[in-house]
This record gives C-alpha cells, sequence and structure tokens, in this order.
C-alpha cells in the first residue's frame, strides 16, 4: 500500500528524495487576499459573507452566547468530560514546568541585566471543524498560554450546520470547561483577519472583537495562508501543513503496531503523510499487509487510503539505523515515532522533530490527548528550525538594564570607541553628556577634522 523508496547504499542529502506534500502557500495567499481585505475594511458583513460561502451558514451574530456555553457544558457526555478534565490536567502539569523566571545578572558592580518574561496581552487561538472536529486542540491552544498569564484569551472556530451555526458542541465544552468565555462562531482566513485586524461581529456593529496580539492553532491551508499574509501585524506559531507522522523502526518493532500508528495521523486528512523509516524489509512487507488488513476496516477507509497512497506516504528503506536516523533529522517530522532497540537512546539523538514518542507503549494518539506533551506542532520539516506550541509561545523577552553612574562612567570609553568606529559619533555623545566632565571620557583620535566652535559646541578632536 506505501510506495518504496530505497535509500540503501547512502545519499549525501536525502531531504529531496523523501515523500512530502506538495503544499503552494503561496498561491493560497493571493487567492485569499480580497477576503482578508474584506474583513479589515468592513468587518461583518464580509465574515457573514464568507460564512454563507464556505460554511453554508447565516449567523446573525458571531460571538457565541455564554449560555450556549454553559449548555455544552452541561450537555457533554460524561466520558467526554471526564477524557477532557484528564487531558487538562495532564497538560497543565507538563506546561508548569515552563514557565519562565525572571534572572539577573550583575555584569559590573552597579550594573545589571534582568531577562524579564512578560506575557503577550491578547491571543487569539483557532481551533479547526473541517474534516474532524478537535476539543483536545482547545485545550493544547488554552492551557499554556494560561500558565504563561496571559490575560485575554479568545478562541474561534468554523460554524458547524448541525448546531445552529455555532462551533461544535465540544469545542465549546471544551472552552467553558477551561474558564473562556469569548469564543467566536469563524472559520478559515475569515477568522484570522478578524483576529488579526479586529472588526465588528454584529450587524449593527455594537459588538467587536478587538484585535489580539499573537494568533496560534493548526488550520487547513487557507488558515495557513491567511498567517502568512498577516504575520508582522501580530505574531503567529507556525504555518501549519497537513499532520504527518515518521517512525524509525527495527526488526523487532510489531507490524501490527506501527500499521496502526500511520494509518492513526491518515485518518486526519487525504493530504496527511505517514512514513515508515527502516532497514528491514521484513518488517516493510509485514506493514504492508497489515495495512491491508487494518485500513478497510477503519470508520475513515477512503480518507485514509487516499493519504496513504499518496505521494507524502511512503516506505524508506535504508542501510542501518544510523542511517534511518540522518533520514528522519532530514525529514524532520511533525511526530516522530522510535520503535527499535534500545528505543529511548536512540530518541536522545534525534535533532529535528516536533515531538518524539519512544518505545512500544508511546503511539501519537498519546500525545494528541493525554501524555500531558502539546499536540500543535511544526509540519512540513519546520520543526529543524521552531518548535511546538508551549508556555514560551506567549511570553516575550524583556531586558532590564540598570547602571549607576560609577558603573557607566567605567565603560564610557568603550562605547565611545564603538560609537565612532561605527561612524555614530552621537551614540558617544549621549554618554559623554552624562558627566560634568565630558573630555573626561576618552575619544579615539582618528583622522577626522576638529569640529569647529560655531558647529554647535565644543571643539573635540576626533
Amino acid at each position: 500500500m506505501l510506495n518504496r523508496i530505497d535509500l540503501r547504499g547512502g545519499s549525501p542529502d536525502p531531504r529531496g528524495l523523501l515523500p512530502r506534500a506538495q503544499l503552494d502557500v503561496s498561491v493560497a495567499v493571493e487567492r485569499i487576499r480580497p477576503l482578508v481585505e474584506a474583513v479589515r475594511d468592513h468587518g461583518y458583513p464580509a465574515i457573514r459573507e464568507a460564512a454563507e460561502r464556505f460554511d453554508e451558514v447565516s449567523p446573525h451574530r458571531l460571538r457565541v452566547p455564554t449560555e450556549a456555553l454553559a449548555a455544552a457544558e452541561r450537555d457533554l457526555d460524561p466520558g467526554v468530560r471526564a477524557a477532557l478534565l484528564e487531558c487538562i490536567d495532564r497538560a497543565r502539569r507538563v506546561h508548569a514546568d515552563q514557565r519562565r523566571t525572571d534572572v539577573t545578572t550583575q555584569v559590573v558592580p552597579g550594573g545589571t541585566v534582568t531577562e524579564r518574561w512578560v506575557p503577550v496581552g491578547r491571543v487569539g487561538l483557532y481551533v479547526p471543524g473541517g474534516l474532524a472536529v478537535y476539543p483536545s486542540t482547545v485545550v493544547m491552544n488554552v492551557v499554556p498560554a494560561q500558565v504563561a498569564g496571559v490575560a485575554s484569551l479568545v478562541v474561534t472556530s468554523p460554524p458547524q450546520r448541525d448546531n445552529d451555526g455555532l462551533p461544535d458542541s465540544r469545542v465549546l465544552a471544551a472552552c467553558a470547561l477551561l474558564g473562556v468565555d469569548e469564543v467566536y462562531a469563524v472559520g478559515g482566513a475569515q477568522a484570522v483577519a478578524m483576529l488579526g485586524y479586529g472588526a465588528a461581529v454584529d450587524p449593527d456593529g455594537t459588538d467587536r472583537c478587538a484585535p489580539v496580539d499573537v494568533i496560534t492553532g493548526p488550520g487547513n491551508i487557507w488558515v495557513t495562508a491567511a498567517k502568512r499574509l498577516l504575520r508582522g501585524v501580530v505574531g503567529i506559531d507556525a504555518e501549519a501543513g497537513p499532520t504527518e507522522i515518521a517512525i524509525l523502526a527495527d526488526d523487532t518493532a510489531d507490524p501490527v503496531h506501527v500499521a496502526a500508528d500511520l494509518i492513526s495521523q491518515a485518518e486526519h486528512d487525504p493530504l496527511a503523510a505517514s512514513v515508515l523509516v527502516t532497514p528491514s524489509t521484513g518488517l516493510a512487507d509485514a506493514v504492508d499487509r497489515e495495512l491491508a488488513r487494518q485500513v478497510p476496516a477503519t470508520r475513515h477507509a477512503d480518507r485514509i487510503a487516499t493519504a496513504l497512497g499518496g505521494e507524502q506516504s511512503g516506505t524508506v528503506l535504508v542501510d542501518d539505523l544510523d542511517a534511518g536516523l540522518a533520514v528522519v533529522d532530514a525529514y524532520a517530522a511533525e511526530h516522530l515515532e522510535i520503535q527499535t532497540r534500545d528505543a529511548r537512546q536512540w530518541a536522545l539523538r534525534v535533532r529535528n522533530a516536533g515531538a518524539v514518542f519512544v518505545g512500544a507503549y508511546a503511539p501519537v494518539s498519546l500525545g494528541d490527548y493525554c501524555a500531558g506533551s502539546n499536540h500543535v506542532l511544526p509540519t512540513g520539516g519546520c520543526a529543524r528550525h521552531s518548535s511546538g506550541l508551549s508556555v514560551q509561545s506567549f511570553l516575550r523577552g524583556i531586558h532590564l538594564v540598570e547602571y549607576d553612574a560609577d558603573a557607566l562612567r567605567d565603560v564610557a570609553d568603550h562605547v565611545v570607541t564603538l560609537a565612532e568606529a561605527e561612524d555614530l559619533p552621537a551614540h558617544g555623545q549621549a554618554v559623554r553628556a552624562r558627566f560634568a566632565d565630558p573630555a573626561g571620557i576618552a575619544a579615539p583620535a582618528t583622522n577626522s577634522p576638529a569640529v569647529s566652535p560655531t558647529a554647535g559646541g565644543p571643539a573635540v578632536t576626533r
């Protein structure tokens, strides 16, 4: 079922040979630019038109009433409630340990630099609602923002025709369980534009969604394109693409487990990527047999088969696990499973992955819901340079510089020297001006002519 790529014999750079979905976000940016600009300029009417066009609903108000949030929580299935509460509790425990503390460094006596960690003021959290609905993504977005100390949180999720134009009731219930009461029934690029620019959210313009500082959360290519378009207007977490799993496995791996895990991510989307990397042709053959057995029995068999058979999925054969490690590092998967002998030792050598799942009993599904880790992770190879969502995503480091007169005087000549070296003499003068005897601060001799007294200040030879 999976395409095969044979990299045995070595490859100097396997990146161009690995399976990957082909998505041109730049084309999508131009497609959604008029919609984003319409939301910026007109607010509610443009958002409502987009909802009618893309979601087939015609909302009168975009903000979800508080009574609808309360009703969703009250009517939530007890089993789903218990699972969500467990998800929230484990996520809080992990993310609480990510909170940064302020650090003060004494550079010299009388001179310190403090790095303060300050939460952003307001964040917009996007929760998808297309082929599937994701109350767990509410948890993964909200918990780190709350732990970071963000004062104002807003959640937006697409309206659902079968829920009277509101987001899915389980998404609303998750918001209620987390204490989030500002929720909008808006999806797609229009949601990103509303969050980034702010907009009226009812016909008479009396209710508005205030603009946010940061937008986080996964979405489809149109959401990704809108994020790219608004980058700089607001901060964004990442340009998320279709989900992906890579599994590095040897002949000790159970093909039933491997096949089930590849299927689990293929279930998300026909463009989802499922990649097996192994030196064992026996395992590769056994996994293919298991896929042929398991896929037809799944609820979303057609979607899964399309994803597994696509160019973005496949089995990569390698000479040994060292070569396999090089391949998965080059691939930089959103989710990477290690199912090998001494799995933890191989996992500790991984450099590029959104999250690494170690051994036979840590499937990606655990991380999606109840491991305590975050499931909003970099895709499309971005794990080479980006991290998953965390408390740090909602914090800014600000340096607090405190020097007294003696500490500044002690380093003043170096400041003046560097200012002159960069031909920025006013920088040096800003230091000299603080002392009663400006001439007492050394100024380097240069070939520059003396400054004339008539030029606005005392003559100083440079």
